[in-house]
């Protein structure tokens, strides 16, 4: 026989534990003794053990016995309970209510059998709180030994506090079972999980309409890519109206708005610029050098720094770039005639409306969306009479 422990531990809500290995998880005696025949030793959690004393609040005397095989019963005990125990790992430890202090057992993990005996119960439970140095009301011993596993009983009942237990004990229903424990944390697991994706879409649902302007986009919208979005953050409505209009119209829109940053940058008149403006009107392929679609249009480039009759102008951007306060107006302006001719019309007059935009720069773009706007009156109008903005076309 080992002695782990002889003398006295601190009590509180009349109870202290075994514990081996838990989980976060707290345990009362409703989970630890119910459908048991008794209520001072719940053994129905594996690897757990709720201990009831008649102190409430205060020191008890306490010993606890590891013994080899089943040891003789003293009949001096008033109270005998037995229960049957596995640890769930080699560190089983005797606990305090509330984390106190707690005493290492060293049993080895396999079935034991547990008798619970006390006296003393009934003058501990009237007594409620003990306060050092009055008197020792209550003793406790815990034996632990190797054993099959077994139903609970009751052994010896005396107090009627032991009584009052056992009674709450066989009127409590059994727990889950160590399947259904399992189940019940995976749906609580998968309830989390799914309650986390919900957070992260929403996080990315408020994301995405900070981002389109204050109203999440419809899934073409949402589709399109290039300056859609930053087409949006300046003028949503307007978004909404020309993703509306027929494929017409929005090439319609995608020409007028080149032709309007072209001409603000002084490039509309230019020789070798005019012929694509118009071509770019008609439907027809763009000249050269505005055919080089395939080199990122780098002889666009080229010749527009080399000839001296292009305007050099500044404007200030419309994406608020501290760092890059001025942009060339020029610059700004050409994607506007790339963006007309995009395959896709809802496409070309976003992108173009968005080039046009950052040609007239941050000072001046509401001018540009303004006229757009009465340029397509009807259809504006229609679409602020519906609150999802869905008119049947932008008029040109």
């Amino acid at each position: 026989m080992r002695t782990v422990l002889d003398g006295e531990v601190h009590v509180h809500y009349h109870q202290l534990y075994v514990e081996s290995d838990m989980d976060d998880e707290v345990y009362g005696m409703r989970d630890a003794a119910g459908g048991q025949a008794n209520g001072l030793c719940g053994a129905a959690i594996p690897g757990f053990l709720h201990l009831i004393t008649g102190l409430h609040t205060g020191n008890v005397g306490f010993t606890v016995e590891v013994h080899d095989e089943e040891p003789p019963l003293d009949g001096t005990w008033q109270e005998v309970v037995e229960v049957s125990f596995t640890p769930a790992s080699e560190e089983t430890l005797l606990v305090e209510w509330g984390g106190g202090e707690c005493w290492p057992m060293d049993l080895a993990p396999v079935p034991h059998r547990v008798r619970y005996c006390a006296t003393g119960m009934d003058e501990a439970n009237a007594a409620d709180t003990r306060i050092d140095p009055e008197p020792q009301y209550d003793r406790y011993l815990l034996q632990f030994w190797p054993a099959p596993p077994a139903a609970d009983r009751v052994v010896k009942q005396t107090s009627e506090i032991a009584a009052y237990w056992h009674g709450v004990a066989r009127e409590l229903p059994p727990p889950p079972s160590p399947e259904e424990r399992a189940e019940a944390k995976r749906r609580e697991r998968q309830a989390e999980e799914e309650a986390a994706e919900r957070q992260r879409r929403e996080r990315e649902l408020e994301w995405e309409r900070e981002e389109w302007g204050g109203r999440l986009p419809s899934e073409r919208l949402r589709q399109l890519g290039g300056n859609a979005m930053g087409m949006a953050r300046l003028d949503r409505d307007l978004v909404d109206v020309i993703a509306a209009a027929t494929a017409n119209s929005q090439r319609t829109l995608a020409c007028w708005a080149a032709g309007r940053a072209y001409a603000l940058a002084g490039l509309a008149e230019i020789d070798w610029i005019a012929p694509a403006l118009r071509a770019a009107e008609h439907g027809e392929p763009l000249p050269a050098p505005f055919d080089d679609a395939a080199n990122g249009f780098e002889r666009v480039w080229d010749r527009l720094w080399s000839d001296e009759r292009i305007p050099d102008t500044r404007v200030p951007s419309i994406i608020g770039d501290t760092d890059v306060p001025a942009m060339s107006q020029q610059a700004m302006a050409v994607p506007a005639l790339f963006a007309a001719v995009e395959s896709d019309p809802l496409q070309a007059a976003l992108d173009a409306l968005f080039a046009a935009a950052a040609a007239y720069g941050a000072d001046r773009f509401p001018d540009l969306l303004a006229e757009a706007r009465r340029t397509f009156a009807a259809a504006h109008a229609t679409a602020s009479r519906t609150s999802t903005s869905v008119p049947p076309d932008v008029a040109g």
